[in-house]
């Protein structure tokens, strides 16, 4: 039990990564253990997209980032406009240059569809972190609307992002950040 604790409190979300290439073997096998997660009916409806071609991934970013702009331009009260700034800098990348893009797609007919694949990839992060890789779940990332990069990265029509995660060696892990106390509304016995 204690090693499991111990793995709780080392996976942190990683955005420097080491310029080294994650092998695909160890990608499927974090993939195969991350559908032990439970999932609604046992659908696992979950499926997985990996990119490991870096150009690709900028390509990504700069789709999402266009779009987020145009969004924002568009709902100026929008959450995201927080990340205005970091969006028009043409240096940032969405996907933090990260070597690795791992996402979690799945049906859009599927009613938990974001349950189950949240679930698949809290159990790819901490799979992730067992081997000494970090991960960094990239909400920003799901808004690639480009039919021909949606094509080209195999993403069927009718599915949809649900995880975009990067994965890589990290540069360092940070320290967790401070948490705050359980919120516990009420003790019904």
């Amino acid at each position: 039990m204690a090693e499991f604790i111990e793995l709780l409190k080392k996976r942190r979300s990683i955005r420097h990564f080491e310029n080294k290439e994650v092998p695909l073997k160890i990608i499927r096998d974090i993939i195969k253990e991350s559908c032990l997660a439970p999932s609604a009916a046992n659908g696992q409806p979950w499926r997985f997209i990996i990119i490991n071609d870096r150009d690709l991934i900028k390509r990504l970013s700069d789709d999402a980032k266009k779009n987020l702009i145009s969004y924002i331009e568009k709902n100026p009260d929008a959450p995201t406009k927080k990340y205005e700034a970091a969006l028009r800098n043409p240096d940032f990348n969405v996907f933090y240059n990260a070597p690795c893009l791992v996402y979690i797609v799945g049906s859009k007919q599927v009613r938990n569809l974001y349950v189950d694949c949240a679930l698949a990839a809290c159990y790819f992060m901490f799979s992730a972190s067992e081997r000494g890789l970090g991960t960094c779940w990239v909400g920003l990332g799901t808004s690639i609307q480009d039919p021909n990069l949606l094509k080209l990265i195999g993403m069927p029509e009718d599915h949809k992002i649900v995880a975009p995660l990067i994965i890589g060696y990290p540069n360092s892990i940070p320290s967790p950040p401070e948490r705050n106390e359980p919120q516990i509304l009420k003790i019904v016995s």
